[in-house]
């Protein structure tokens, strides 16, 4: 990737922040959800420094098929079929049951691609981020604290993609003594 994002970067930018327009993160501030993929994007650039532009992309999308009216159609039309590839491969089923989507989750994630792996650890890092400083709304403690164990899980079965994410992801299980 050039120094600069590209047009179709920025297309897609624009694309995640129309679709997410209206959606509040649960934290106590109703932080605009938009954030939450602008920020896996950019964990996955400054941190991970990740350069691929389709994966940074699909970072930015990887909720909106789940959480939004889009379709893979729609992302496919857009962006390609590489990228509606990597959004498919970390899309929740939203028909199924939450327990089951976790489940789901845990055991997917040895099987996804690398690039795939590399959103799933970068959206993971956010999201403990934010529940290491902010209870979401209508969440208890215990609550909070599952959503940590259940994430280790999931990350565990990540491990080998990105020493930098897994370094930063153990830590903050270090300090909720999950390791």
């Amino acid at each position: 990737m050039a120094n600069y994002p590209s047009a179709k970067f920025m297309e897609c930018l624009q694309y995640a922040a129309f679709k997410h327009r209206e959606q509040r993160r649960k934290d106590p501030k109703e932080t605009p959800y938009v954030n939450h993929v602008i920020n896996v994007s950019t964990i996955l650039s400054v941190e991970a420094c990740i350069t691929d532009e389709a994966v940074l992309m699909a970072a930015l999308l990887h909720d909106v098929v789940e959480d939004t009216d889009a379709t893979f159609t729609d992302v496919e039309q857009l962006f390609g079929a590489d990228i509606c590839g990597l959004v498919r491969e970390v899309t929740d089923d939203k028909s199924l049951e939450k327990q089951e989507r976790k489940r789901l989750q845990i055991e997917k994630a040895a099987k996804t691609s690398h690039r795939a792996k590399l959103i799933k650890l970068a959206d993971k890092l956010d999201n403990l981020r934010d529940l290491q400083v902010n209870t979401p709304t209508g969440w208890t403690e215990e609550r909070r604290n599952q959503y940590f164990v259940w994430a280790k899980k999931v990350v565990d079965n990540l491990r080998g993609t990105n020493a930098n994410l897994e370094l930063k992801l153990d830590e903050i299980f270090r300090q909720r003594g999950l390791l």
